[in-house]
C-alpha cells in the first residue's frame, strides 16, 4: 500500500505539474483578451444571478445553477488549501492565488457558454450538458468526450465524496470525540434525503446553504481581522511585496522565492475555483435559459465569489496571524491561525469546514451523475445515486490516502479535454459574446 501511495504521489506531481498549470493559466489569459476582458461585466453578472425567472429550457433557475456550482467549488481548498499555499510559497502566494481568480472568470464564463449552447434537452424536459457534449456535438470528438466523462466520474467519487466525508468524520472525532461511524451515518442519511430527489432537490438545499455558509464565513473573517486590525495593513502590504520579491526565512519558515510564491499561489487558486477543469459547466447546462451568454455571465461569478472573495479572506487571515512563520503547514496552520481568537475562531473554522465539505458532496454528486449518464444512459442514474450515498458512509470510516491521490489525478486530467474544447471552440464563444452584447 505504501508503494502504491508513493507511485500515485509521483504521478500526481506530474499531472499537477508546471505544464498543466501553464496550460490552465495560459487559457485564462488567452480567453480574457479574446473576450475583451469579460471581467468588466462582473457587476452586471451578479445582478443577473439574483433573477430567478424562467426564460427557456432547463430544470433549475440561474441562481440554482450558480449555488449548486458554488456548493461543489467552495470546499476545503478555500480554507486548508489556502494555508498550504502560504506555507509553501509565503504570503505572496495569496496575491497570485487571487490573480488566478480574476483571470479565471473568463474561463468559467467560456465553459458555460459551450455547456448551454451544446446541451441536450430530452423529451421529459431534463437536460444534459458540459464538456462531453461540447466535445461531441461541437467538435465531433466523442472519444475525447468519453475520456472526460470517465475522469469526471472517478474524480467525483474521490474528491467530491469519500475524501470530503472523511475530513468531516476525522474533524468531529478529533474535536468532539464523536466516532467516525456516527458522523458517517448521520451524513449518509442527510445526503440521501437530498440527492435522491435529483438536481431540483440539490439546488433547493444549496440555495439556502451556500449563501449562509459563504456570508457566515466571510463576515467571520472580517470580524477576525477587525479584532486584529493593528497588523492588518502591514499584512496586506506584505502579501503584495512578497508576491514579487519572495519571502526571506523568519522563525520556522524556510523562506520562499518569487518562483515558489507564483507556483503555489497559482496551483492552489486553480484547484480552488475549478476554472478550466470542466466541472461547473455541467450544472450550468441545467439552468432555465435560452441564451448561453446570459447563463455564462451568471456562472462566471462563481469564480469571483470562490477565489476573489472567500479564498482571499482566508489568505489574509492566515498571513495576518503570523503563524505561517512558525513552520506550520496545511490544516495545522489553519487551526493555529483561527485559534488566535479564543472560542470564536475555532467555531468559525468548524462551521466553515462542515458546511463547505457537505455542500461539496452535494454539488459533485450531480457532476458525477451526469458523467455516468453520458457513459451508460439514463437507467444508470438511480443506481449511481445509491452508490453515492453508500460511498459517503465508506469514506467516513476508512483511511483514504491512496483514494485522495488517485482522485486528485483524475481531477487534473479532467482539465485536458475541457481545455481542448475551449481553445478549439473559442471562436464560437467570441461570436456568441458579440451577438449578446451587440443586441
Amino acid at each position: 500500500m505504501e508503494q502504491l501511495e508513493r507511485i500515485l504521489d509521483i504521478v500526481n506531481g506530474y499531472v499537477w505539474g508546471i505544464p498543466l498549470l501553464v496550460l490552465l493559466f495560459g487559457t485564462h489569459i488567452f480567453l480574457t483578451f479574446r473576450l475583451g476582458f469579460i471581467q468588466k461585466h462582473t457587476l452586471h453578472a451578479i445582478k443577473l444571478s439574483f433573477t430567478r425567472h424562467k426564460e427557456g429550457d432547463g430544470e433549475i433557475s440561474h441562481f440554482g445553477a450558480l449555488v449548486t456550482a458554488l456548493a461543489a467549488t467552495i470546499g476545503t481548498g478555500n480554507i486548508v488549501g489556502v494555508s498550504t499555499a502560504v506555507a509553501a510559497g509565503g504570503p505572496g502566494a495569496v496575491f497570485w492565488m487571487w490573480l488566478t481568480g480574476v483571470f479565471g472568470i473568463a474561463t468559467k464564463y467560456s465553459e458555460a457558454v459551450l455547456a448551454v449552447k451544446y446541451r441536450v434537452v430530452r423529451p421529459d424536459g431534463t437536460v444534459a450538458g458540459g464538456p462531453m457534449y461540447a466535445l461531441e456535438n461541437g467538435l465531433g470528438l466523442k472519444w475525447l468526450a468519453i475520456i472526460f466523462a470517465v475522469f469526471t466520474a472517478v474524480a467525483a467519487f474521490g474528491i467530491g465524496n469519500m475524501v470530503q466525508a472523511n475530513s468531516i468524520s476525522v474533524m468531529f472525532q478529533e474535536s468532539f470525540s464523536i466516532p467516525k461511524w456516527a458522523t458517517g451515518l448521520t451524513l449518509t442519511v442527510i445526503t440521501a434525503v437530498v440527492i435522491l430527489g435529483g438536481i431540483k432537490s440539490i439546488a433547493k438545499v444549496c440555495g439556502v446553504l451556500v449563501p449562509f455558509m459563504a456570508l457566515f464565513y466571510v463576515f467571520g473573517c472580517i470580524i477576525f481581522l477587525i479584532i486584529r486590525h493593528d497588523t492588518l495593513l502591514h499584512s496586506v502590504e506584505h502579501i503584495f511585496t512578497s508576491a514579487f520579491t519572495g519571502q526571506a526565512a523568519i522563525g520556522g519558515f524556510l523562506g520562499a522565492g518569487m518562483k515558489e510564491a507564483v507556483r503555489f499561489g497559482i496551483a492552489r487558486g486553480l484547484f480552488s475555483n475549478e476554472s478550466g477543469l470542466g466541472s461547473a459547466p455541467i450544472v450550468a447546462a441545467a439552468a432555465q435559459t435560452k441564451d448561453p451568454v446570459r447563463q455564462a455571465l451568471v456562472s462566471s461569478t462563481g469564480t469571483f465569489w470562490d477565489t476573489v472573495v472567500v479564498a482571499a479572506m482566508t489568505g489574509i487571515v492566515v498571513v495576518n496571524s503570523g503563524e505561517w512563520a512558525n513552520g506550520l503547514k496545511g490544516a495545522e496552520l489553519t487551526h493555529a491561525a483561527f485559534g488566535q481568537v479564543h472560542k470564536f475562531g475555532p467555531i468559525l473554522l468548524t462551521i466553515g469546514l462542515l458546511t463547505f465539505v457537505f455542500s461539496t458532496i452535494l454539488g459533485w454528486s450531480y457532476y458525477g451523475e451526469k458523467a455516468v449518464e453520458y457513459l451508460f444512459g439514463g437507467r444508470s442514474i438511480k443506481p449511481y445515486r445509491w452508490m453515492w450515498v453508500i460511498a459517503v458512509m465508506i469514506g467516513s470510516v476508512i483511511s483514504l490516502q491512496s483514494v485522495w491521490a488517485f482522485a486528485d489525478i483524475a481531477n487534473g486530467l479532467m482539465a485536458v479535454p475541457n481545455l481542448i474544447a475551449l481553445l478549439l471552440l473559442h471562436k464560437v464563444i467570441v461570436s456568441e459574446t458579440k451577438r449578446y452584447f451587440n443586441k
